[in-house]
């Protein structure tokens, strides 16, 4: 018996108990994959987004219930700018060295890495952006470099999420997050600075997994309904927004202005 059939993000939004609207994933991989459930509507997107279907249970006597929707965006490099800073610019030996490394400085001092080494993906889609660096002084530090590549994905990942919010008109109570690099400690911190919404972590990691099982486990009645799943789902760690406003704006405006530069890189015939 095949008791669901779910795709990746849409598996691990429901692993993540994301059942009610509004509730949203991120996935942090090689790159970032957010996804916020809309409910039974479908919301087409203004804001660079795909209205996807997230997933569609079945009732006890076997007719399927409304399909569930949800706002999906991808991003290109998250892990994998730190696999580039380890194995292109040989700057690490390995990922695990980048928390104390982005911890060691106070701050990026304004300088600001965008990896779109391959364009920009969601919200932006310029297929003409290349990746830079910016604000380099002479006092900037491998650690600085390093910590700029950490806050590149929480910043990815706002803009993702804000237009989330602006399609969906539903703004984000928590932003349930999964994948290796939830293990670092500064950027879950430094991403609920950004977001000015508290990042969880749940106990159990494998969250595709979870989701699969969790569909699969309904379909054959080992779980009554949806709210009995998510009384399974259980919090690891909470981060709560720590960063003044001040510091937020300041920081995401400079994001904004580096961005601008990544633009407009690859002409036409290129």
């Amino acid at each position: 018996v095949i008791g669901s059939i779910l795709g990746d993000q849409q598996a691990a939004l429901f692993g993540q108990t994301c059942y009610r609207p509004g509730e949203a994933k991120c996935t942090y991989g090689t790159g970032l994959f957010l996804m916020m459930n809309t409910g039974v509507k479908p919301i087409p997107s203004t804001q660079g987004l795909l209205t996807t279907v997230a997933y569609q249970l079945g009732n006890p006597s076997g007719e399927p219930e409304p399909p569930i929707y949800a706002l999906e965006g991808s991003v290109a490099f998250s892990g994998s700018t730190i696999g580039w800073l380890r194995d292109r610019l040989e700057l690490i030996d390995s990922a695990s060295e980048t928390e104390s490394l982005a911890l060691s400085v106070p701050s990026n001092e304004n300088m600001y890495l965008v990896p779109a080494f391959s364009g920009l993906f969601a919200p932006h889609w310029r297929p003409d952006a290349r990746g830079c660096m910016v604000g380099l002084t002479a006092s900037h530090t491998k650690a600085h470099m390093v910590r700029a590549a950490l806050e590149s994905s929480a910043y990815q990942a706002r803009e993702v999420f804000d237009a989330m919010v602006l399609d969906s008109k539903v703004q984000l109570k928590e932003m349930r997050v999964d994948g290796g690099a939830t293990a670092n400690k500064f950027l879950m911190q430094f991403q609920s600075d950004v977001l000015d919404t508290p990042v969880v972590r749940p106990e159990y990691a494998e969250t595709t997994g979870l989701g699969a099982a969790f569909a699969a486990g309904l379909a054959v009645g080992v779980w009554a309904d949806v709210e009995e799943v998510s009384k399974m789902w259980k919090s690891d760690r909470v981060w709560k927004p720590e960063m003044v406003a001040a510091e937020r704006e300041r920081c995401w405006k400079g994001w904004n202005k580096a961005v601008k530069r990544s633009l407009n890189w690859l002409d036409d015939e290129e």
